[in-house]
């Protein structure tokens, strides 16, 4: 917590501005919660269970001002993952085993934020990050396309899922069918309607507005069959979400039994590395977008969530990271201090207590057309263009990571991203050595900084560098990192570091002897190295 925080921050920091924020996160994150439980395999209560814990708890426990801490869609493949290999064909056991899971990640996680290893997520390749991402929207399109035309796939696999999507259509129950192409229809129409008022309303708070009478009007609470086009076809509550009748009704314990196993293992490795990668990385974005430009200790809030996990995991909620799309929404609302991520959790409890039949009215192919919408822009063709534009080898370790993800899991396809960036580099003329064993020189000047690296500026050299970089001083004003005897500059270092500058209050940066290296693209982030 910050001086001007401990001096009255969360006493003064009731601001109107912090209610009216977490008022509009509790907006966007109410059905994006039920729908990321539902899509991982978990009672879409679970979801919001695990929001209200984020805000209410994780708040005053050392979370990073402006973050939105919740259920997020890149962990729906591990949750949903688990619980269908746990749980070997019963839900409800690979549900409680998954929990488990949960729990050994969270005290993983809890590890790292001691030994001050929350930054390991700063020196993932964008790449490989962007290209695990891709492959978890696509994963969830292939999943939940099917939900938003009515039918139940016969395939598992993503690729194969994909594959039936046109047989689904063909044998779409319409009702449902119109549902949720209406449903997706606003959320990707509304961010084009510029007035203000349409920007002020979250597009899934329209989807609810309209999906929800609809699904009365089609009396979808009431089993019954209709006729389309000389077809019959039925719909009932089935298609709508299904609640518990109280939140202490949805907490539900872990099963341990097989914690320890082979299966388990690997989600909570998968859990803890992911959920970790995307925290920090979604922390250090919301500091850049923070007004004041307050950076965030990193580890003190990877704490605060493991924490969080460890609590929502063993009262039968989901894992939980800092959210990016509803952090952005929370800065954008003018959000001033942690108070907006507590409002927001309490919005929610106090919702779900007063108006749980309300709940239980929203159809859930429209809670899988805001996945589909979320899956898409996970999945966006922009992100390929834009790693094109930085260089061929970016692409190659976003395809790779992207193919392999989907092909086998994400724990794989992120090895085998970064295994394969680590063989680039080695081809491009830098040794593992230098790779693994690069020095960094400190000299301090009076309000200069300079850090001389011998060796490599890669992605393995970024945490040792950032250890001089974070936090800086405020009385430096120029930083000089001197790459002039390194074998190779890569993307991760060059884009990682740049954006450290943009939280200096009052220090520039100036990288010495880049010119001498050899760049891929004409793209300032490229990767360079030196000259035959």
């Amino acid at each position: 917590m910050s001086k001007a925080e401990s001096k009255g921050g969360l006493r003064s920091a009731l601001p109107i501005a912090d209610l009216k924020a977490g008022f509009l996160v509790f907006l966007i994150a109410l059905p994006l919660s039920l729908g990321i439980a539902m899509a991982s395999g978990f009672p879409p209560i679970a979801g919001v269970l695990t929001a209200i814990i984020g805000g209410m708890v994780v708040t005053f426990l050392g979370s990073a001002r402006l973050t939105i801490k919740g259920p997020a869609a890149g962990l729906i493949v591990i949750a949903l993952g688990a619980v269908q290999e746990l749980g070997q064909g019963d839900p409800m056991v690979g549900y409680r085993r998954a929990l488990a899971v949960g729990v050994l990640a969270a005290c993983v996680q809890i590890i790292l934020a001691l030994l001050r290893a929350a930054s390991i997520g700063v020196a993932m390749s964008p790449a490989v990050v962007h290209g695990m991402l891709a492959a978890i929207g696509v994963i969830i399109i292939s999943k939940q396309a099917h939900t938003l035309i009515g039918v139940a796939p016969a395939a598992k696999e993503p690729l194969e899922l994909l594959a039936e999507i046109p047989h689904s259509i063909a044998h779409a129950n319409p009702e449902i069918l119109a549902l949720g192409v209406l449903s997706l229809l606003i959320l990707f129409g509304w961010p084009m309607i510029r007035q203000g008022w349409a920007k002020a309303l979250p597009a899934a708070v329209v989807v609810l507005a309209v999906a929800v009478p609809l699904s009365l009007w089609m009396d979808l609470d009431h089993s019954h069959a209709y006729r389309f086009l000389s077809h019959q076809f039925h719909v009932g509550p089935e298609f709508l979400v299904q609640l518990p009748g109280s939140l202490l009704e949805a907490i539900v314990f872990p099963d341990f039994s097989m914690v320890f196993s082979a299966i388990s293992l690997k989600y909570v490795a998968m859990y803890a590395l992911v959920g970790t990668v995307e925290s920090t990385l979604s922390v250090i974005a919301v500091d850049l977008i923070d007004p004041e430009r307050r950076p965030s200790n990193l580890n003190k809030d990877l704490f605060a969530l493991s924490l969080g996990n460890l609590a929502s995991s063993l009262l039968g909620g989901l894992p939980m990271i800092s959210e990016i799309v509803r952090s952005k929404a929370n800065v954008d609302a003018g959000a001033q201090s942690r108070w907006a991520n507590f409002f927001h959790g309490t919005f929610l409890l106090v919702f779900v207590a007063l108006a749980p039949g309300l709940l239980s009215e929203i159809p859930l192919a429209a809670l899988a057309a805001m996945l589909v919408y979320t899956g898409a822009k996970l999945a966006s063709p922009r992100e390929l263009v834009h790693i094109k534009q930085i260089g061929p080898d970016q692409l190659l370790l976003f395809l790779t990571t992207l193919l392999v993800t989907l092909a086998t899991d994400l724990l794989v396809g992120v090895a085998v991203g970064l295994l394969l960036k680590l063989i680039l580099h080695r081809v491009r003329g830098a040794t593992f050595r230098q790779l693994f064993r690069t020095q960094v020189e400190r000299t301090d000047q009076g309000t200069e900084l300079r850090l001389a690296l011998h060796g490599a500026a890669a992605f393995t050299s970024l945490l040792a560098v950032r250890k001089h970089l974070a936090n800086l001083d405020p009385e430096v004003r120029r930083v000089i990192v001197d790459v002039s005897d390194v074998a190779i500059v890569d993307h991760t270092f060059l884009s990682r570091v740049e954006e450290l500058s943009n939280e200096w209050p009052n220090a520039t940066l100036e990288i010495l002897g880049i010119e001498a290296l050899m760049p891929h693209t004409a793209h300032p982030h490229s990767t360079r190295r030196r000259r035959a």
